[in-house]
């Protein structure tokens, strides 16, 4: 009898063993997958600015500064390393930046802003980007998520013991949090 309530007490704790163990793997999973999404986003990004490059080109030829500033920024997206997440979103937020540059040219250039090509393009660019922030936001939420479960007992028990790592969030730039300056000295 005592041999079977042994058996029973070890059959419980590998059983919760195994349970937080792979709560932990799938809170990892999920923070993985959600940077998957970005890492879609920021591709589709990246496909479709060579299309949005040559239709502007050809509108705003003495822009051309912008153009390869927006292409260099692309070139070096597609050069960071796979693991580093704050690399790739520093880019990413540069990148972002360059293409709302592209995106006022069309106000300058009334033919541009009439062309369907660009029309679309710009389209999809703000869906990607759209597509980019909510991801960063899941991204988040998982990280959140899982850095608990690395931190709470007795799954940090189990974390240590399988050398399961914190991952960092996706912090904003320390100049994108201040708050724009407002006058209203520009009065008509």
């Amino acid at each position: 009898m005592v041999g079977l309530i042994i058996i029973a007490i070890i059959l419980v704790i590998v059983a919760i063993y195994a349970i937080i163990y792979n709560g932990l793997v799938k809170a990892r999973m999920y923070t993985q997958e959600a940077w998957s999404q970005i890492d879609v986003q920021l591709k589709r990004r990246n496909d479709l600015i060579p299309n949005l490059v040559s239709t502007v080109k050809g509108y705003a030829k003495h822009e051309k500064t912008t153009l390869e500033q927006v292409v260099s920024l692309r070139n070096q997206m597609t050069q960071v390393p796979a693991g580093d997440h704050q690399q790739a979103m520093a880019l990413s937020d540069q990148l972002t930046n360059s293409l709302k540059s592209i995106f006022a040219l069309a106000e300058s250039y009334p033919d541009l802003k009439a062309n369907q090509e660009f029309s679309k393009l710009m389209e999809e660019l703000t869906n990607t980007e759209n597509k980019i922030a909510y991801s960063r936001q899941l991204f988040n939420s998982s990280t959140a998520s899982y850095n608990m479960k690395l931190q709470q007992f007795p799954s940090n028990l189990v974390a240590g013991i399988h050398h399961f790592q914190k991952v960092d969030f996706l912090a904003v730039p320390e100049a994108e949090k201040e708050a724009p300056k407002v006058s209203f000295d520009d009065q008509d």
